[in-house]
């Protein structure tokens, strides 16, 4: 008699838009498992990265059919077990949360949820006496919370987790893959920034660490990439370049896709992702930029103290901290050999810690575990 192969539900946002957490769960719902399956029922509540955690009319209908399709999942495959990754601490994607995990969570015998972003420990505290009851129902005791670097634990034992595992995540190696090789060591060094262009993500901090560098003489070129939040919130960065003539060293370059985004990765000389970003959990940039031989001068914030190994990798400053990003700037600026030792040990980090491979062994284990327990 053939063995049955266990179902998960898992109910998870994949690209569009282009984020950590969508990437991530297309990687991991892509992947191919021997001991169970997946059932993929899509959220796509924004379709661009200017509506995530934005109120639209429109996400109250997909609110409705996403309830639906993992009602109807259910009773099609008889899964026990619903995967879901909790949304960032905002109001409305945690009330998203509530509507979707109280009305189903119910209908399976074990959760697992899938922390791609912090601060559902932070959130609660504030939030209304009358919505503290349907966090405890929407969020408490999963049978396992999957959290992606040591600062996630507090979220999965604030929500009393039953089980926890730390499984840092991975990805495919596009240096290897596309041989995008070293770029020859440059007369003016290149800083790199890739993310959400807005001020939580540093950009501003990272503006004026910029024009601390003019003022000091040094020469380099900055290239900012990603999406605004806002039209409004970008020409306030423009101004700033355009005011203090920045523009022959700085470039908001916007966003970039594929081959051109890993191209400005083998162009770069210094990765730079200053970010304080409330939902911040990982940095999967910062691994990124390690796949490419990056030094990477990151904040000490969240996950990203387990990803960037002071002194040996790059740097870690105190968030919002221009003066000290600017020195470590400076100091990479000037020490080519550093950089490229350094960006050599960032690279060994990734092989031994962050390959997609690794990271789809440790999911389907935990998994497998939980599925049959």
């Amino acid at each position: 008699m053939a063995e049955v192969i266990p179902t998960i539900i898992a109910v998870a946002q994949t690209p569009p838009p282009l984020h950590g957490q969508a990437v991530m769960n297309q990687f991991l719902l892509e992947s191919e498992y021997t001991k169970f399956r997946f059932h993929h029922v899509r959220m796509a509540f924004s379709n661009d990265i200017q509506e995530v955690g934005a109120f639209r009319w429109k996400k109250i209908l997909h609110l409705i059919q996403v309830f639906f399709q993992i009602v109807i999942a259910r009773f099609v495959t008889g899964s026990q077990i619903l995967y879901y990754p909790p949304a960032s601490p905002n109001m409305t994607p945690f009330l998203r949360d509530c509507a979707l995990l109280i009305g189903t969570r119910w209908l399976f015998k074990k959760t697992i949820f899938h922390f791609h972003s912090n601060g559902l420990a932070d959130l609660y505290p504030n939030l209304p006496w009358a919505l503290k009851p349907f966090f405890r129902l929407a969020y408490d005791k999963p049978a396992l919370s999957i959290v992606i670097s040591n600062h996630g634990q507090k979220d999965a034992e604030f929500i009393r987790s039953c089980k926890m595992t730390i499984i840092p995540n991975g990805i495919p190696d596009q240096n290897m893959a596309l041989k995008l090789d070293r770029m020859p060591e440059k007369s003016i060094p290149n800083i790199l920034f890739c993310g959400m262009v807005i001020e939580e993500k540093g950009i501003g901090v990272l503006l004026r660490a910029c024009l601390l560098l003019k003022e000091r003489g040094l020469q380099f070129d900055c290239k900012i990439v990603g999406r605004a939040r806002s039209e409004a919130e970008q020409n306030i960065f423009l101004q700033f370049i355009e005011f203090h003539k920045l523009g022959y060293r700085v470039e908001l370059s916007g966003p970039l896709y594929d081959m051109d985004k890993w191209k400005t990765y083998a162009d770069a000389d210094i990765f730079c992702f200053p970010t304080f970003y409330s939902a911040e959990s990982f940095g999967l940039v910062a691994v990124e930029a390690m796949m490419f031989r990056l030094p990477v001068v990151a904040t000490n914030w969240r996950g990203l103290p387990d990803i960037v190994s002071e002194g040996e990798s790059g740097y870690l400053v105190p968030p919002m901290d221009t003066n000290t990003l600017a020195e470590r700037l400076e100091h990479l600026i000037r020490n080519p050999q550093l950089r490229s030792a350094m960006g050599a040990a960032g690279r060994r980090r990734y092989e031994e810690k962050y390959t997609i491979d690794r990271f789809r062994a440790s999911v389907e284990a935990v998994l497998y575990s939980v599925c049959c327990s």
